[in-house]
Parts: structure tokens; sequence; C-alpha cells
């Protein structure tokens, strides 16, 4: 589906049952300079054949595309009224100045091949995968539909709400549905969410810290208390009561125990996670841990900042005087031993 119409809805098709659609990238039009062209005509004759030309070379370009028997033309750039009247002529639907990404699904959809140039059309880059070429009216645009594709590698979905917010919303949703899906797709793990993962991970960690001694174990504890911020994170949106959600959440997960154990984010009561089937996407969860672990890690390298800011001075002062360090400045200086 492409937000469309036809050249001439009067004289063109707006139906049309399993279409040969040719798809091109060049334009049905004469080629204009590509600067500032002045032609000086003599005669009167002159501009009359200047014109013949014209026609002949627009008729040409149409003759090269009629004789494969198309009734869906789809260009890129610009189609004239000349080349629009000998494809009406010939019961041809034509649409133009299609965008790049809108010609590309079409092709993907009906099997047509994108041509540069109507002298270099063949057999085979006519696409007849389309089952049905329909234009429709929603709302105050006319939309294009080619439907019913044998063996479509493109699709279109179709959002439509009250307001340009929830179609936003509704877009941002999908979207975010279609990428849990690829990941799904791409790596087929899944681990339980509501904050169990998470938890585990916490418990797992306390438990290691208790074996090592020192200042070592301090980067253990403190990755476990940040791994806890999500279940808490959810228990707050539920509205519960978090210290002794937390509390027994982690009586739950004492010595690594109980990994399906969560937070239900609709309800907030403690649940097995495997039971409600709430789950999250394992290199999701992977990439986050990660970035937080690196964030933390780039955040510590940090010995100093330097700010940029220049100091405010007095209103009223001028530019301050660069200082020059004179002989008795240097003599005052101290000299840091090697």
């Amino acid at each position: 589906m492409f937000n469309k119409d036809v050249v001439a809805p009067g004289k063109m098709r707006r139906k049309i049952v399993n279409p040969r659609i040719i798809l091109l990238d060049c334009p049905l039009e004469y080629k204009k300079g590509e600067n500032q062209t002045n032609a000086e005509l003599l005669r009167e004759e002159d501009w009359s054949l200047l014109l013949k030309l014209e026609e002949e070379y627009i008729e040409e370009l149409c003759m090269q595309i009629l004789k494969f028997k198309p009734d869906l033309v789809v260009t890129e750039k610009g189609l004239s009224d000349l080349a629009c009247h000998y494809l009406s002529k010939h019961g041809v639907s034509a649409i133009r100045r299609l965008r790049k990404t809108d010609n590309n699904r079409i092709a993907k959809a009906c099997g047509a091949v994108i041509v540069n140039r109507p002298d270099e059309l063949q057999e085979s880059d006519v696409g007849t995968g389309a089952g049905l070429f329909e234009v429709k009216k929603i709302g105050d645009e006319y939309f294009a539909f080619i439907v019913d594709c044998k063996e479509p590698k493109a699709c279109t979905v179709l959002l439509r709400g009250a307001s340009k917010d929830l179609l936003n919303e509704v877009e941002r949703n999908l979207q975010d549905a279609m990428s849990v899906a690829r990941n799904i797709i791409k790596n087929p793990k899944l681990v339980p969410g509501g904050g169990a993962t998470e938890m585990t991970v916490s418990a797992a960690l306390k438990q290691k810290s208790s074996s090592i001694e020192g200042i070592e174990k301090w980067p253990y504890e403190a990755a476990a208390i940040a791994f806890e911020s999500i279940p808490r994170t959810l228990a707050q949106n539920c509205g519960v009561n978090v210290i002794r959600t937390m509390t027994a959440l982690q009586g739950k997960h004492a010595n690594g125990e109980n990994a399906w154990i969560g937070i239900d984010g609709n309800t907030g009561v403690i649940a097995d996670m495997k039971e409600r089937k709430i789950w999250d996407a394992y290199n999701v969860k992977a990439q986050t841990f990660k970035t937080a672990i690196e964030a933390a890690c780039m955040l510590l390298r940090i010995d100093d900042i330097v700010s940029g800011i220049k100091k405010k001075q007095a209103p009223g002062a001028g530019p301050s005087k660069p200082k020059i360090d004179t002989e008795g400045d240097a003599d005052g200086e101290q000299i840091l031993p090697d």
C-alpha cells in the first residue's frame, strides 16, 4: 500500500485484476537541460520541428513500454502529459513520483525488476505476481493497494487511529512487538521476566562476595544492589509496599533458589513467572547487563572533569589582561623533588 493515485483518474483504471506491472526509475518526459538552456529559433518552422521531435521522443519511450502489454506503469520520476495520453489510450494506468522505498517494496511484492531505461526492458522484468491492483479513498486521500500476491516478499501494516498521538503510540507498540519477534527468531532463548533474572544474578553475586575478602568484594556487593533496582522499580509502579515485597523476594532467591520467582507487573504479587508466562528475550537482557557494566566502568575511569564554562565577570569589568610571569614569580615557585 502506498499513498498515490493514478495520474489521470478519469481515463485510467483504478482496479485491475492480475495486473502486469512495470517499474521504472527514469522520467517519461522530454529530457531537459541540466543548467539553464536557451534555444534561438530563426524560422517559424523550426518551432514546429522542435515540438515534433519532442513528441516523437515521448512516443518512442511509450512504445518501448507498450510492446510488453503492461496494465500498470510505476515510475519514480516525472510523467509528461503526452506520455499520459499515449498510456491511457492503450488502457494502461500510470503512477508517477513514487518514493524509492515504496518502489522497492512493490518489486518484492509482485516480482518485478526496477528498470533504469525503457529500451532495456525484458519480459522477465514485468511483475506478474500481483492478484489485484486497486485504488481506495481513505479519509480525504487516495491509497493504492497491490494485494493477493503469489509469493510476496514485502507487506504493509495499515494503522488507523482517532488522533495523531494515539496513532504514534500504536506505531511505537507495533515496532516494539516486531522487534521482540525478530530477536526471538534470531536467538530463540528466553529468561524469566518480572525481575526474576535480576534477583537471581543479584543473589549469585552476593553469594560470591561472601567468599572474597578485602576490598575486592565491594564491586560484587555494589553490582548486586544495582541489579535489585529493576524489581524495586516494578514494585513501585504497582503501588505495593516496596520494602516488604523486596524482602520477601530476596528471601525466595536466597542461596540461589527459586529462579522463576518474580513480580507480576499487573497485580504486584510475587509469583512464578513460568506459570504467568512472563518472559524476556535473552539477547536483550544480556545486552542490557553488558551496557550497564560498561557504563559504570567508563565512569570509574574518569579521574578529573575539565569544565569549559567561563567564569562570570563583574558587570562593567573589562576583559582581563593576560598575566606575564616575572623573574620574581619564577624564583618564588617551589621546585618539586624528582
